[in-house]
């Protein structure tokens, strides 16, 4: 019997506002290049205020987003589980994800007082991407935020990994992951972020506990979440978490 949905994501609701910077830009504020920090509004907007002649892009965002965006633009049927508040940038978002043929657990009308998440997406010449990250509402992600019934009725359950950064999101993933292997949903995982693994490797063990059908990481995560000094150790180390893993590089 098919499935209603293909993928059942959750992560963090963003609205990515990317723009163009320098090198020099991101020494001079003392930004880490090519990772994301979770910073307070003041400190994004102070950012924001700093660049000259900003022309922003403004976007429905969060890793887990992007990919089920990506993939519904592709053909798959999915929802998106994720929160986000009752504001402009709030109702934006609700928008593009149907814009986009996404579900969500979101409705204008089920909306809390509070700041939608945004994140500064900093890009330069060489293609890096640089972000700064302010959760807003997301933050509160927890088990409220789970639609149990579109999760059951999905072939995959994708989580990100940027969701680690919370306890009660924390909560939610691991809830959400037990419900879909009880239902035979099969379970995908992001790392998200070397950041994430080299912060939160705990947590991200915790959530993997006795694995994952799918994962993704890149070259840098891999190898610091397996403790290895190559690829190929990493690789080997993975194949006991993961029946099926993609590693990115460059």
């Amino acid at each position: 019997m098919s499935k209603k949905y293909h993928i059942y994501g959750m992560g963090n609701a963003l609205v990515d506002m990317e723009v163009l910077v320098s090198d020099e830009f991101l020494n001079k504020h003392q930004i880490e290049k090519g990772l994301m920090t979770l910073v307070d509004e003041s400190k994004q907007n102070s950012l924001m205020s700093a660049i000259e002649d900003i022309e922003t892009t403004m976007q429905c965002g969060g890793s887990a987003a992007n990919t089920i965006i990506a993939a519904s633009q592709l053909g798959a049927k999915c929802f998106y589980s994720c929160k986000v508040s009752n504001d402009e940038l709030g109702q934006f978002y609700i928008s593009d994800l149907q814009g986009n043929t996404v579900s969500s657990n979101l409705t204008t009308t089920n909306l809390q007082d509070g700041i939608t998440g945004k994140c500064l997406v900093m890009v330069t010449k060489d293609a890096e991407r640089t972000m700064n990250t302010f959760l807003g509402i997301s933050s509160n992600y927890s088990l409220n935020d789970i639609d149990e019934t579109a999760l059951k009725n999905s072939e995959y359950l994708y989580i990100e990994g940027y969701l680690i950064t919370g306890e009660n999101s924390k909560k939610a993933m691991l809830h959400a992951k037990d419900i879909a292997k009880k239902n035979g949903v099969k379970v995908a995982m992001t790392f998200s972020d070397p950041s994430m693994v080299k912060y939160f490797g705990e947590g991200l063990k915790e959530v993997i506990g006795d694995g994952v059908d799918l994962l993704f990481c890149n070259e840098e995560e891999a190898l610091t979440y397996t403790n290895s000094k190559n690829l190929n150790e990493a690789i080997d180390s993975l194949k006991s978490i993961a029946k099926q893993f993609v590693i990115t590089r460059g």
